[in-house]
């Protein structure tokens, strides 16, 4: 009994993120100008996390001198291996049900889902364990991750909405990002935990905000340009960074 409560934190910490897809889904969100933002609000909420939050938690993370070293080493391999399966995958899959512009959409959308969950994963087992040793101490770190993984929902949600039309989708592979954190809870606890290094998770951990830049750039930013309102991702892009900020500055 004493794993329920750590687990139901973790739980309510990873459905934030439908908080995000429900969003991503209004009427609102069908809009050029929104969706323009949106993109540039998504790209904000990954940059801010993956160069404040996620790259100095790895370099702390790894136990030798040559911490900054490894991290950012890990940090643009992560980068480059985004680069590779991006460059493996077709543009058009399927030319005579969908457009260019459709697949690459729905691409961006999945392979930002697969980010954020590698992402969400270890945040949910250090949930966790944090709320097995104290839970008065978890429910502050559950609120700000719970506020910070409502726009990487919306992240996930808004391109898949507009590549495919479903809010069904959408709003499915959001949450499913966000269940990465109770399965990295349970996981991270049964099976990882034994064999799972300080110095390999910031490894993992700094490759996985390499592939979450190398998303916002080649794909997020590029897309929300495309959109015909030049402004809205410049400011989508500052307000995801200040929401980031604020949830971060929360969590600390």
């Amino acid at each position: 009994m004493e794993f329920v409560v750590p687990f139901l934190m973790s739980m309510a910490a990873g459905l934030a993120t439908g908080l995000g897809a429900l969003l991503a889904i209004t009427n609102l969100a069908r809009s050029k100008r929104f969706f323009s933002g949106a993109l540039g609000f998504s790209a904000g909420v990954m940059i801010y996390v993956s160069l404040v939050e996620i790259l100095p938690q790895a370099i702390e993370s790894i136990e030798t001198q040559v911490a900054p070293w490894i991290a950012v080493g890990a940090l643009f391999g992560g980068i480059a291996f985004a680069a590779a399966i991006d460059a493996l995958v077709p543009d058009q899959i399927s030319p005579t049900t969908t457009t260019t512009s459709d697949v690459r959409l729905l691409r961006m959308g999945v392979f930002t889902a697969i980010a954020i969950a590698l992402h969400n994963f270890p945040e949910g087992f250090a949930t966790f364990l944090t709320a097995l040793t104290d839970h008065t101490l978890a429910i502050p770190i559950v609120v700000a991750i719970a506020i910070h993984n409502i726009p990487e929902g919306l992240a996930v949600a808004v391109p898949i909405l507009h590549a495919t039309g479903s809010a069904a989708k959408a709003f499915r592979w959001a949450l499913l990002s966000g269940l990465a954190e109770p399965a990295g809870a349970v996981l991270g606890y049964l099976i990882l935990a034994p064999f799972m290094t300080p110095t390999i998770f910031g490894i993992v951990f700094a490759a996985v905000g390499g592939i979450m830049v190398y998303i916002s750039f080649s794909q997020l930013l590029p897309a929300a340009h495309n959109q015909g309102h030049p402004r809205a991702p410049l400011f989508g892009l500052f307000a995801g960074m200040a929401v980031m900020a604020l949830s971060l500055l929360m969590l600390g």
